[in-house]
């Protein structure tokens, strides 16, 4: 039975006060990454907020600085032309009067767009018309004949209070827009100091979380990498315990086999003189009885005791005799056919395990299904370096076993299953639902001449022993799973190759 070392080691985090750290710092990191993402969001639409402020700020200083420009071209148009008469003073004057409705238009939708002016649109817009009358009524006179009466209005001042009224209007919109610019400038530029340095410090805090994080992840992985290279420093002493134990066992296996070939060897000639004696008392005891019976009388009870000896005692210690002779040299012959097996020399090539399965439960496959049973194969494993004729000889003996006590109640069911074990080692497993073996007799079934349950089948008791000296022999062991009334699972190891534990008995 394989020793089994189990590995403890202490570990300053544990799995658990890993998960809660980790999740404590994602929780950590999701909630500052939403505080973050709502102080972006809040402060990008302040920015946007802002900056349509300020938009419409310049715009509303553009619209008046614009009229101003165009009544003042106006203005220089029509005085131009009154003083000169050339119509080429009326060019500015004409385009200036006809862009006045779009600028007024223009200055009321941005005066609209900004609250807290305090241009009062209509008293200016009033101005404005009034003003544009002036010049247009200068302009007519002019036109008329009537110059001299223009230049007594122009020089009447009325046009020039008007200009003051409106300009004065325009400036204080001009300086009040230029004011609330400054302003929305500078909330634009703090509320950007704010992004920047929310963006700065989130990035800060979730790089420092990320960085405790990943030291924490760091060093519970180095704690895992360290406990599994104990683990499998463990295991590799557990290989070496286990091939040591396997090179032990083959040979104190040869040894037994030595042992009880020579004690059967020795056994045998006398029972084979026990067995010749016992005839020749058989054959010889035929004449003394005529002979017996032909004397004269004697003695009634003693006629009779020699009687009755002759007649049943004799015969029956004959019988017994010959009965338990020919058991024992069952028996010996049994164990001369498992240790010769044991010394036969094995011959290691390499098995395809698919095909050894195959060809064993083809063997059996018609006393399988005559009830409604069947075999199921589940391999995993490819191919093992070993002797084909112990492995054939082992496979076949456990499904012969299944199908001879298989559960009369119920259809059988076979699986075969082949796989690697974490040594490296070759597993071979036959699972049935048959009777079953009580957990007493679980060891007890690998020895010779022992046998499990109700004796309804015929056998010697020497199969599963036959098994487990095959499978020693191949450097490897069995064993038996099993429940009574459920079924049983009997399970080979051996190694993937013969030839690596035989170069390690050999140099031992």
């Amino acid at each position: 039975m394989h020793e089994i070392f189990v590995v403890e080691r202490f570990m300053p985090i544990s799995q658990r006060q890993f998960y809660l750290r980790t999740s404590a710092f994602l929780a950590a990191g999701l909630i500052l990454l939403v505080v973050i993402v709502a102080c972006s969001l809040y402060l990008t639409e302040r920015t946007s907020a802002n900056f349509d402020r300020v938009v419409a700020t310049r715009e509303l200083r553009s619209s008046a600085a614009d009229l101003m420009s165009v009544l003042t071209e106006a203005e220089s148009g029509q005085r131009g032309y009154l003083l000169t008469q050339d119509e080429r003073y009326l060019a500015p004057y004409r385009l200036a009067l006809g862009r006045l409705e779009t600028m007024l238009e223009r200055l009321e939708q941005a005066q609209r767009n900004v609250t807290g002016t305090p241009l009062d649109f209509a008293e200016l817009k009033q101005g404005v018309e009034t003003k544009i009358a002036e010049l247009e009524d200068t302009v007519r006179e002019v036109d008329a004949g009537n110059t001299q009466t223009a230049l007594e209005t122009l020089r009447s001042g009325t046009g020039l209070a008007l200009m003051t009224q409106i300009r004065e209007k325009l400036n204080r919109t001009l300086s009040t827009s230029e004011a609330e610019l400054q302003i929305a400038i500078a909330d634009q530029e703090r509320i950007g100091a704010w992004l920047r340095n929310t963006t700065i410090f989130g990035a800060l805090a979730l790089l420092a979380m990320a960085v405790a994080a990943a030291v924490i992840i760091l060093r519970y992985t180095r704690e895992i990498v360290d406990a599994r290279s104990e683990v499998e420093a463990a295991n590799s002493a557990l290989e070496a315990r286990v091939q040591e134990r396997t090179q032990d066992l083959m040979k104190a296996n040869e040894e037994i086999q030595r042992f009880a070939y020579i004690v059967t060897h020795d056994l045998r000639a006398p029972l084979v003189n026990i067995m010749g004696f016992t005839s020749e008392l058989e054959a010889t005891f035929e004449p003394v009885r005529t002979y017996l019976e032909k004397l004269p009388d004697a003695d009634p009870r003693l006629k009779e005791a020699a009687d009755l000896a002759m007649r049943e005692d004799v015969p029956e210690a004959i019988t017994f005799i010959r009965s338990s002779t020919r058991k024992m040299d069952g028996l010996i012959n049994a164990i001369l056919r498992i240790s010769r097996e044991g010394r036969r020399t094995l011959k290691p090539e390499r098995v395809d395990l698919a095909e050894v399965v195959e060809t064993a439960t083809g063997a059996v496959h018609h006393q399988t299904v005559e009830d409604g049973g069947e075999i199921v194969t589940e391999l995993r494993a490819g191919s093992i370096v070993t002797d084909r004729l112990s492995l054939d000889q082992m496979l076949g003996n456990l499904l012969d076993n299944a199908i001879k006590y298989r559960n009369p109640g119920r259809p059988l069911r076979v699986v075969v299953r082949t796989r690697q074990d974490a040594f490296g080692r070759v597993v071979i497993e036959v699972e049935d639902n048959g009777r079953g073996i009580a957990s007493t007799d679980h060891e007890r079934v690998f020895e010779l001449f022992r046998r499990s349950g109700k004796q309804d089948r015929p056998g010697e008791g020497i199969g599963l022993a036959h098994v487990r000296t095959l499978a020693r022999n191949l450097g490897g062991d069995i064993n038996v799973a099993s429940e009574l009334g459920v079924g049983s699972t009997f399970t080979i190891s051996l190694p993937a190759d013969i030839r690596t534990v035989k170069r390690s008995i050999e140099s031992a």
